[in-house]
């Protein structure tokens, strides 16, 4: 028999669990089927929203559904916080149909970060692929702001066409960077492309590294990455010294639900960026 008369303790969830109102200051496409979300984060307790290169925000369709989406703004701008998303589900979807004041719902941020600090005083090779030079994006910004802390950086982005290019106007500044490299390649040109075509590490052989000097940061498709680990090694570079950032299907963004499982870890909470040591072993397993 239940005791009716027992009071119901009633606990605060967990900050992150609950959705803060943003607003969307602006809605940019990027291609046919991604755009970037400009918003103004909310405030916690008078503080600006505060996040670290490489987390993300689980982004909160009202009446529809909350995605799991990487930051891809300037962490040194709190007050202006852009996500870039596919267009690929009905709450992407949902959210491509916003326009300037509607409102939104953010949890987060959550998850780990890419390790700037360890790349100081060395040169850092960026490899993206597609959509995963949206979170890589951070860390460039971070980069160029603090030029002179860091050695040479290397861009190499892969996109499956000209078309489908994130960030064109960007990727033309950071190549006039100082000692910087940004070298494109894409699956298929057309007939205005002059670039490069084929796969990412395809672009490494166009590069002298000084791989006991580097860093290195990828993201993209897990084929990709993958094989760019593989030839980052190949190369000299230490395992050590490879990150990468993974992309699962998360709910909750707190470990609780497990729908992100990557073998006994969590991308949510125990990434998105891992060192290639301690994922190394579950790249070449399918369907986990």
């Amino acid at each position: 028999m239940i005791d009716t008369n027992i009071a119901v303790k009633r606990t605060e969830a967990p900050i992150s669990m609950l959705p803060a109102l943003a607003t969307v200051r602006r809605v940019i496409w990027e291609t046919d089927d991604t755009y970037t979300l400009l918003i103004d984060p909310p405030r916690a307790n008078g503080r600006s929203f505060a996040f670290s290169a490489g987390q993300f925000n689980m982004v909160y369709a009202f009446g529809t559904g909350e995605s799991a989406i990487s930051i891809s703004s300037d962490p040194s701008r709190p007050n202006m916080l852009a996500h870039t998303i596919h267009r690929v589900g009905t709450v992407t979807s949902a959210l491509s149909r916003l326009r300037r004041g509607d409102t939104i719902g953010l949890r987060g941020p959550f998850g780990t970060a890419w390790p700037i600090e360890e790349a100081v005083g060395k040169d850092v090779c960026i490899a993206a692929g597609g959509i995963g030079l949206a979170p890589l994006r951070p860390v460039i910004y971070t980069l160029l702001r603090r030029r002179e802390e860091f050695g040479r950086i290397m861009i190499l982005y892969g996109a499956r066409s000209p078309l489908d290019l994130l960030y064109r106007v960007e990727l033309e500044e950071w190549s006039k960077a100082a000692n910087a490299e940004v070298i494109i390649t894409v699956d298929r040109g057309d007939s205005s492309w002059k670039g490069h075509i084929g796969v990412v590490t395809g672009l490494f052989s166009y590069l002298k590294m000084d791989t006991p000097a580097t860093l290195a940061m990828v993201c993209g498709p897990e084929v990709m990455m993958k094989y760019t680990c593989e030839e980052l090694e190949r190369r000299g570079l230490a395992a050590e010294r490879i990150y990468l950032s993974m992309e699962r299907n998360m709910k909750c963004g707190v470990g609780l639900c497990g729908h992100c499982q990557f073998g006994p870890k969590f991308i949510c909470k125990d990434g998105p960026v891992f060192s290639l040591p301690q994922i190394k072993h579950l790249l070449d397993r399918k369907e986990i």
